[in-house]
Parts: structure tokens; sequence; C-alpha cells
């Protein structure tokens, strides 16, 4: 089954489902969302190295996911994987696959329970914003659709109240976001913490006002017989309270400071899988042209040499093809041909941090205690960890840049050679009628 094919007209009926059953009141659970969870179950699935068919389940299951809000606010996972199964069932897809969408779909119900991997990629995707930089502007719009669905406004702070109960009782349930998205997750909370303790500390500060202002008589009393004023105490311990927390909900601010951080490390990761990526289709290509040019060599060896006696005036346009098939083949060979450094370093070269130890070449035939110990000063700083990871995009870089280089001069030799070969068989056959 061509499950890429499939995934493109799931994506096309749920886009046209979204359009066409357009309700303005899901400012949140619309196809944006949608895509967005599409995009975390990518990026999630790509880390586990799914197969095609568990890639193609979780991906089904983002997009048929919130399909049920459509339809209903209520129950709406049970909606949405019964629409899941109706359309997959007409496109013939095996019933085992079709269960394990609608799984992954019911497994995203609060509170989360999934078991199986896929189910627990499909829900983290599902709250994948919880530990994201865009949580705060996801949580308002969540909260203006819950202001729509119940045709009255919700006070904020006690939203909020209710968005760190979320957050207490969630948590990731896959090693991958735990490690992405804890760090987020805790930055955010800290956040939504500090708030609710101002608004909190204001309305305590209010509310000692009103009582100040309708028992001032009593406090002045009581002040004249030297007895303490108890709302200032309150207030002063509040002020306490408040600072104490504020301090606490500011470390993870100040941690985060000291930490690598995590746009870096996804800039390095998908930089590296796109040079990959890339060098995969130079090979490709010099696959393409050396096996084409051989098929080309075949035939010139096997059929047209041999009836060049009988034919001198294809001589030269014979030579002509054959020497340019023999340098696009030369050219594409020398893309592809492999460069190995020798494949040691010194103990110096780690000092100084002049070695990246994340390419093979370097340390081939080193003995794994030289390079564990490298490795573990490189991992112990992270100048050296960071300036390996340079390192090595820069060295794809040029390694593909090299690959390209040589590609493109084999491509052009095979296209203007061809020209002028068949131009020069042309010319020869027609002097020879003549």
């Amino acid at each position: 089954m061509n499950y890429l094919e499939l995934l493109d007209q799931i994506r096309a009926h749920v886009a046209i489902s979204f359009q066409t059953k357009n309700d303005d009141r899901l400012l949140y659970h619309n196809l944006l969302h949608t895509e967005q969870v599409v995009k975390a179950v990518v990026k999630i699935g790509n880390h586990y190295k799914l197969s095609d068919q568990d890639f193609f389940v979780v991906n089904a299951a983002a997009w048929f996911h919130d399909t049920g809000y459509l339809t209903s606010f209520e129950h709406h996972e049970d909606t949405g994987a019964r629409s899941a199964r109706d359309f997959l069932a007409t496109k013939s897809v095996e019933p085992a696959v079709i269960d394990a969408i609608a799984n992954c779909i019911l497994a995203t119900k609060m509170p989360q329970h999934p078991v199986t991997l896929l189910e627990q990629i499909v829900c983290d995707a599902d709250l994948f914003h919880l530990g994201g930089d865009d949580f705060k502007e996801r949580n308002k719009l969540m909260r203006k659709e819950a202001e729509a669905c119940k045709g009255k406004d919700i006070d904020k702070n006690l939203w909020r109240i209710k968005t760190i109960e979320l957050f207490a009782s969630h948590e990731y349930h896959t090693d991958y976001c735990k490690e992405l998205l804890t760090a987020g997750k805790e930055r955010n909370l800290a956040e939504l913490k500090e708030k609710s303790l101002k608004e909190e500390h204001k309305h305590n500060k209010d509310a000692d006002k009103h009582d100040a202002a309708s028992g001032k008589h009593n406090k002045d009393s009581g002040r004249d017989n030297g007895e303490p004023d108890k709302h200032q105490e309150g207030d002063k311990k509040q002020k306490e309270e408040y600072d104490l927390v504020s301090t606490v909900s500011a470390e993870p601010k100040k941690k985060k400071s000291d930490r690598p951080d995590r746009g870096i490390e996804t800039m390095f990761r998908t930089t590296s899988g796109n040079h990959q990526r890339l060098s995969d289709m130079a090979d490709n290509k010099a696959h393409i042209m050396i096996s084409t040019n051989s098929i080309i060599l075949s035939v010139i060896l096997s059929i047209l040499l041999r009836k060049l006696e009988d034919n001198p005036y294809l001589i030269l346009p014979t030579l002509l093809l054959l020497i340019i098939c023999v340098v696009t083949m030369v050219f594409s060979i020398l893309a592809t041909r492999p460069s190995v450094p020798p494949g040691t370093f010194t103990a110096d070269e780690v000092k100084d941090k002049k070695v990246n130890l994340l390419f093979f070449g370097n340390f081939y035939n080193m003995s794994l205690v030289d390079y564990q110990a490298g490795m573990l000063a490189m991992m112990d700083d992270r100048d050296f960890l960071y300036g390996s990871l340079v390192k090595d995009l820069y060295g794809q870089g040029v390694v593909l840049g090299r690959k390209y280089r040589l590609l493109r001069i084999a491509y052009n030799v095979f296209m203007f050679g061809i020209v002028a070969s068949v131009l020069a068989f042309i010319i020869a056959s027609t002097l020879k009628a003549l």
C-alpha cells in the first residue's frame, strides 16, 4: 500500500472538512492546531525511526484526532475515531491498521492513558505546546474558544488555576518529549504560578484596603492601645511569600541561560539531516549517470565498434560519444569516491579542541579507551561540543560542495556531449548520403 499517497488524500480530506464545516468558535481546535500536531508527530516519529506503516498510523491519527469537533464538542475523540474508520475503510486500509489509528485518537482523551509507543507519540504531539515557546498564545486561544462555546466570559485567574492543575496532572510519555519539552514546560508553569500569585496578592491587597476603609476607626483605636496592626503584618507576610515564590519561579529562567538552547540543538539536528539527504540525492544522481553511461558504453563496444569497418564514416561520431561517456563516468565516480583521513587524533588536539570526534574518519584507528576519554572531555565542555558540531556541519558542507561541483561537470559534459554526438552522427550520415 502506498502510504504516502494515502496520507496526501487524508490531508486533503481533513482540510476540506475544516473548510466546509467551519465553526467560528473553533479558535484553537482548528486546522492550524491539527497541522501543528502533525508536525510534532513527524518530529517525534523521525526520532524513533518508525516503520512506514507505523509512521502512517501516527500521522493519520494526528490528522483525524480533532475532526470530532466539527460535529460535537462532547466526546470528540470518539467522533474523530469513527470519522477515521469510515474514511480509511473506503481506501481498503487493513483493519489492524485502522484499529491502531482509532486507538491513537482515543488515547488523547483526558486524562491520557496511552499504552503503545504510537499512542504515546500522538498524545505527546497533541499537548506538545505545553512545553513550547508558543504556549501563551495557544493557551489564550483555548480560553477564547471555551468562552465562545459557553457564551460567557471566563475569569483569567480561574482559567490560569485550571491550567496549572492541568500541568500538575500531565506528564509527557515518550522519553524524547520528556527530554525535549520538560524544561520548557516547567518554565511555562513557573510563569503561570507567578501570574497567579500576583493576581492573588493584588486581590488580597484590594481586600485589605477595603477593610481598612471600613474599619479605620477600630484600627486607630487598636494602635492607641498599643496593639499591633494585623493588616500590616498580613501584607508584610504576603509580600515575603510573594518575593520567595517569585525568586523560586525565576530560578528556571536563570538555569536556562546556563544550559544549551533547544533551538540551537534543533538547528544542528535539522541541518545535519538536510546535509545527509542532500548527500543521498547526490549519490543517486551519480548512480544515474554511471548506470546510463555504462549502458551506452556497452552498446558502443558490443555493437557499434564491429560495424565501423563497413561504415568508416561513423568512426569520428562513435569516438566522440565514447569519450563523452567515459568523461561523464569519471566525474560521476569522483563525486562518490570516499576520502578517508588517517583516523587518529592526539591528546593535544583534544586539549586544544581542534579535533572533531563526531566524524568517524578522525578516530577509527584509535583505541576505545582514547576515544572514550576524548568524548567525555568534549561532553564536559560546551564550547568543545558545539565547536565539534560546527566543524561537523562545515565538513559535511565541504563534501557536499565537492560532490555537487563534480556532478554538475558530469551532467554538463553528458548533456552537451550527447547533443554534439547526435549532431556528429547526423552530419556524418548526411555526408555519406551525398
